[in-house]
């Protein structure tokens, strides 16, 4: 019985993992009294797909896939997934301008209880060097505040809760942070659920001390590297590297590889130019999504059409639960063609405030007619 690396692909970040495990006899790539033919220099001849799944990646090309992955990250790289080969155009015509589609959108949530959830950075607020600088205009605010009045309304973040709170600074929502694993809704409970108290929810409250003990080390491993900014986000870490002469993503990806090595119970994904370091648990955007519908009674009910509103790899998994639920949809905020679940599209955080005005102008009209009946 030998050790044999194992990767783990995680297909919504493009970053895989590294374990190990014990196999016998090579099994991973045999079947029963078979052996592959053996390759030049005694390398085993598999297909690609195989080993990534199979093998550890090592040396120059497992780190230049890394930093691959980092550049396209960036929203500053217009081939930002290198999967899509449609242009602009035929990208649009498959994920349209929700603004321009607005009277399709209302359309097809008529009758239904429109829910609303919006990331909060790059969605409600612009993507800045300084993550603890990303603030949200005062419209937007007003804009965020009206529409949780005509519509139940959660942030959904990888930030801390706490600190996401702080940027918004309305106690009427939602708040889901750390990718949705730290959860609490209003303190009076939701108009939306009569006798509704606040929501609380937290997954993997167990591995806190753990985040806090990878967080000091790597604070610590990358002070060498400049412009970097390793973010405690309580259930999760993120190591900023906005700010990171590209030359010095290498560094740091090794650095951030050689101390998750320690810690098998915490995995790895990827956002814009921000690496996102979870526990390996079950729990994502897409099911803090599904846990919120379930908390205001929605779970099984046909008349809900969640909308959720987001920019980054992570909302992807959010998008997809959408598709999977047949409700609702999802709206991706980028200027850039991208692999996506959404259905729509925006370009940025000032079309996302125009979308939710239209929403809250559209509501009030609503309101106004049937107040008139």
């Amino acid at each position: 019985m030998t050790n044999q690396n194992v990767v783990v692909a995680d297909t919504s970040s493009g970053i895989n993992l590294a374990i190990t495990v014990h196999v016998t006899n090579s099994s991973i790539f045999t079947t029963a009294k078979q052996k592959p033919p053996a390759a030049p220099g005694g390398y085993i001849t598999i297909s690609r797909n195989k080993l990534l799944k199979n093998l550890e990646i090592s040396g120059g090309a497992r780190f230049n896939a890394w930093v691959n992955s980092m550049r396209t990250s960036s929203p500053t790289h217009v081939n930002s997934t290198p999967s899509v080969n449609d242009d602009q155009s035929s990208w649009i015509l498959h994920h349209p301008s929700a603004l321009e589609m607005f009277g399709q959108i209302i359309d097809a949530s008529k009758g239904k209880q429109i829910v609303m959830f919006l990331d909060y950075d790059g969605t409600l607020s612009p993507i800045v060097d300084d993550p603890d600088r990303a603030f949200m205009s005062k419209q937007m605010r007003a804009t965020v505040r009206k529409l949780a009045r005509f519509f139940p309304t959660a942030i959904v973040s990888g930030r801390c809760r706490d600190k996401v709170y702080n940027f918004v600074r309305l106690a009427e929502l939602y708040y889901a942070g750390s990718h949705g694993m730290d959860i609490k809704g209003p303190a009076k409970g939701s108009k939306y659920k009569k006798g509704s108290e606040g929501v609380v929810f937290q997954a993997g409250s167990e591995f806190l001390p753990m985040i806090d003990e990878v967080y000091k080390e790597l604070v610590e491993r990358t002070k060498t590297t400049p412009g970097a900014k390793v973010e405690n986000n309580k259930f999760c870490l993120s190591v900023h590297y906005r700010c990171v002469d590209e030359k010095k993503w290498s560094g740091l990806a090794q650095v951030v590889k050689s101390v998750l090595k320690e810690y098998p119970k915490l995995r790895l994904t990827q956002g814009r130019k921000v690496l996102e370091i979870r526990p390996t648990i079950k729990w994502d955007k897409g099911k803090a999504l599904e846990f919120l519908l379930e908390s205001l009674g929605f779970a099984n009910c046909t008349d809900v059409f969640p909308v959720y509103i987001g920019d980054d790899r992570t909302d992807e998994d959010a998008f997809k639960v959408l598709r999977e639920r047949g409700q609702g949809f999802g709206i991706l905020v980028s200027k850039f063609p991208k692999d996506t679940s959404a259905s729509y599209s925006l370009q940025e955080p000032t079309q996302v405030m125009d979308f939710l005005q239209r929403l809250v102008q559209w509501k009030r009209r609503a309101f106004q007619e049937q107040s008139r009946v």
